[in-house]
């Protein structure tokens, strides 16, 4: 066999959103970018704020010398100190720049942490439906994912993780607001985290660690003040981007924040460090490290993407669709008129409507639409979805 075998299962099981997105481009070739409705991924549609283009043409018009060579493998100290200073506001927990490490992206980020801490065959307990890739991720290095099931409103179920929660368990890996849901985990559910793994903390022996992807936690809405986990659990590992709230997914730029109140956080940070440099990342990209530091605050007008959930949300539940209304994030998870969600996936792509299927996040019977688009794309896709809807409505009548 020419490639390995990990890879060869991995690719037999690859992505369902980046398969739905290249078989779109066929179809886009075929019928024309405008006749083809595609809400497979997640690519922000917004131009980055203002600012971030002042600071760009600044930096352009008088460049720092030597702005373009390597720095330590963390990253810019002064970008760490700005970063360490909004998390200690918003915290108010003691933060400074040796608890930040600069990262290419969310992705890097969680690869770059998961290879700190993971022995062969340790668990990460992630909540479904999930990010497809975290399994990969996990397993990149040598992890074992261990799924356990959300409530009927994917809300975290406190029981199932408490159960899921063995000696193999290394830490538990959550992601609000959530992709494929829009769902936030509210404070309540944080805090009962946080009791739950300092309990089994203490019965085990061990740390377990809280990994939090907050890459989508300024696309929030309904004025819904996103909690702080650093708050409920001393041993929390922040790791988020500027993918999303900046616009800035193609630049690969984020970070990796450690509590500084974590009992062996200078361990981790070297740890984290070397992972950087050995997984190949070295250090997050120099130009996008100096202009996001001071952008800590900003961010895209996020109202427009809560305008497009809530005409696309009423609009889908008029049509009989069942959706639990999303709190952030760009993302709508509807449950499918039947139950095999890939033939229903089909159907819709048959209308030229790009979606994908909730197997792919570990959900079975449900689709997820990734609205980050124009508002005309999601009203020229309404007839589709509700030929689709009638279609299965009549057959079960």
């Amino acid at each position: 066999m020419a490639i390995s075998k990990n890879v060869k299962n991995a690719l037999n099981n690859a992505s369902w959103v980046r398969r739905m997105f290249e078989e779109g481009e066929e179809l886009k070739r075929i019928h024309g970018e405008e006749n083809v409705y595609d809400f497979s991924l997640g690519n922000p549609n917004l131009e980055p704020p203002a600012s971030l283009k002042k600071a760009l043409k600044a930096l352009a018009d008088h460049p720092i010398p030597g702005m373009h060579r390597y720095m330590s493998n963390s990253g810019y100290s002064d970008t760490r100190k700005i970063i360490a200073e909004y998390l200690k506001e918003e915290s108010g927990l003691p933060f400074d720049e040796k608890h930040v490490v600069m990262t290419v992206g969310a992705a890097g980020g969680l690869n770059v942490v998961l290879k700190a801490i993971l022995d062969e065959g340790e668990e990460v307990i992630v909540p479904s439906p999930y990010f497809m890739e975290f399994k990969f991720y996990i397993e990149n290095s040598g992890g074992e994912i261990r799924l356990v099931e959300t409530n009927d409103d994917f809300s975290l179920n406190l029981s199932e993780i408490e159960e899921a929660i063995g000696t193999e368990t290394k830490a538990i890996l959550i992601n609000s607001p959530n992709n494929p849901t829009g769902v936030v985990y509210p404070q309540t559910s944080l805090e009962k985290l946080g009791e739950l793994l300092r309990k089994k903390n203490q019965e085990l022996g061990k740390t377990l660690y809280l990994i939090t992807d907050e890459a989508y936690r300024r696309i929030v809405f309904d004025r819904i003040q996103l909690p702080i986990a650093f708050r409920h659990y001393p041993h929390t590992i922040r790791v988020t981007s500027h993918s999303k709230d900046l616009s800035l997914a193609g630049e690969r730029i984020g970070y990796i924040a450690l509590n500084p109140l974590c009992e062996e956080v200078d361990e981790l940070i070297s740890a984290i460090i070397f992972a950087n440099r050995t997984l190949g990342f070295v250090n997050a990209p120099a130009l996008m490290q100096r202009l996001v530091a001071p952008l800590q605050k900003n961010s895209v007008n996020v109202r427009e993407y809560e305008e497009k959930r809530d005409f696309f949300y009423k609009s889908l539940t008029a049509l009989g669709y069942e959706v639990v209304k999303p709190q952030g994030a760009f993302y709508l998870f509807p449950k499918a008129p039947l139950e095999d969600d890939v033939a229903f996936v089909r159907e819709l792509q048959s209308k030229r409507i790009l979606t994908v299927p909730g197997t792919g996040f570990g959900k079975p019977g449900y689709f997820r639409i990734a609205y980050a688009v124009d508002k005309r794309v999601i009203e020229a896709a309404l007839p589709g979805f509700k030929e689709a809807a009638e279609k299965y409505r009549t057959r079960k009548g």
